[in-house]
């Protein structure tokens, strides 16, 4: 019998620009182990890595201008939108969907007014979620002389259901899909279209321990070793469905 266990980093101080997070993490005093998955939701990263955005000191152009009017945005933080996206795929019912530099398709290219540094200053995405992933894991080893795989994780919506649930944009050690396509099941059929997306699922249940307002962006995950590689593996990418096979374009 498999157990699974997350616990929320309680108590970790406000994060910004600078923050080294792998010290914060050590210094909350949970033990980690190699087949520990640390899950830290991506606004911790962008805060550190310093990519929030003070709207203050955004000029939007007419596009932007043009669909905050109609959408009833601020057109500054839709010009955000738009610098973070590689392309605009639909605006409609005040959401903008976009697919962003990373592959990434989603609401308004990642850009999240809650939980910023200040009001007025908006969080954009990591620049390279994988990378960030893979310098957080080392740097956790370098503190602690264990690798715990470490899983970067953000809100996503769902074309065919309500509501939203954490996905893994950036991943380091952990295999992040499981195929089952070509076994059998246990009556002996093929298995065709089983492949499980263990990354994402881990993501949800990290964000089932903790609350959007709690302040505790960081969760552990303990119990999933046969997940957990010694190399970093391929990471979240390996996740984002090609452009050729998109159903929806």
């Amino acid at each position: 019998m498999t157990m699974l266990t997350a616990r929320a980093l309680p108590g970790l101080p406000e994060i910004t620009a600078g923050t080294d997070l792998g010290e914060l993490i050590v210094a909350s005093g949970i033990p980690l182990a190699d087949g520990d998955i640390v899950v830290v939701a991506h606004k911790a990263v962008s805060k550190a890595q310093g990519r929030t955005v003070d709207l203050g000191q955004v000029s939007p152009g007419q596009q932007a201008v043009e669909l905050g009017r109609e959408h009833g945005h601020d057109p500054r933080a839709v010009q955000v939108v738009l610098d973070e996206s590689a392309e605009l795929l639909r605006a409609e019912r005040g959401v903008l969907i976009c697919r962003t530099r990373h592959g990434l398709v989603c609401a308004n290219a990642g850009v999240d007014l809650s939980n910023a540094t200040a009001s007025g200053t908006v969080v954009l995405l990591p620049l390279d979620p994988d990378r960030s992933a893979r310098e957080l894991r080392a740097r956790l080893r370098e503190l602690t002389s264990h690798a715990p795989a470490v899983l970067i994780s953000d809100s996503f919506g769902r074309a065919w259901r309500h509501g939203q649930c954490d996905v893994a944009i950036g991943l380091a050690g952990l295999g992040p899909l499981e195929d089952w396509r070509g076994r059998h099941d246990r009556l002996g059929r093929e298995m065709r279209a089983t492949w499980i997306a263990v990354a994402d699922e881990l993501a949800g249940a990290a964000d089932l321990v903790r609350t959007k307002t709690s302040g505790e962006p960081v969760v552990v995950i303990s119990g999933l070793e046969r997940h957990v590689t010694a190399a970093d593996g391929p990471g979240a990418v390996a996740l984002i469905r090609p452009v050729e096979e998109d159903l929806f374009r």
